[in-house]
């Protein structure tokens, strides 16, 4: 019996405040969907001014990373009812059109000071995810900042949407290409 190879997961925070408790809730995320660490995690906030270049090779290395993967948690704060310009300026760099787009799964997750923002995941971030390739399988997740450390705070959401993940992650590994 063989076994698929692990999907290779990638996290990344655009909170302007490095090692941040998004930091912490985008690991947290990728490791009970797939059961392990994940393997590419960039956070944005140690990135610096190589963001605002396009030919910066560090960050084009980041970005080739996060678009091999078969799984990417995009995260941030909640600012202003949407995500981070941090955010925006890292996932500006992918092109599907010229074969730099996310080519696997995202799932869009966001944290925020109350739950009147908790539609901003699926109104803000989801659509620049599909929109630069990905396939966004499941509704966005809204964490209210202060249950960020909290396993409740996720688990009806990971109960629905772990399935759909390992079910999707898995008929892409046994597909030639990754493609389900």
């Amino acid at each position: 019996m063989s076994t698929s190879p692990s999907p290779r997961v990638a996290v990344v925070v655009g909170n302007p405040k490095p090692a941040s408790r998004t930091l912490d809730a985008a690991t947290y995320v990728a490791r009970e969907l797939t059961g392990a660490e994940p393997d590419v995690v960039v956070d944005l906030a140690t990135v610096g001014a190589g963001l605002l270049d396009p030919r910066d090779p560090d960050v084009g290395a980041k970005v080739s990373e996060v678009a091999a993967a078969d799984l990417v948690v995009a995260a941030c704060p909640t600012y202003k009812a949407t995500f981070t310009g941090l955010l925006k300026l890292f996932l500006d760099r992918f092109a599907p059109d010229y074969g730099s787009g996310l080519t696997g799964l995202a799932v869009p997750l966001m944290l925020g000071g109350s739950p009147a923002h908790s539609l901003a995941p699926e109104l803000t971030l989801r659509p620049v995810l599909t929109e630069i390739g990905a396939v966004v399988p499941v509704r966005g997740l809204y964490v209210v900042d202060a249950a960020h450390d909290d396993p409740a705070a996720y688990a009806s959401w990971l109960a629905a949407s772990r399935p759909v993940v390992a079910a999707l992650l898995a008929a892409r590994a046994a597909t030639p290409g990754g493609t389900p």
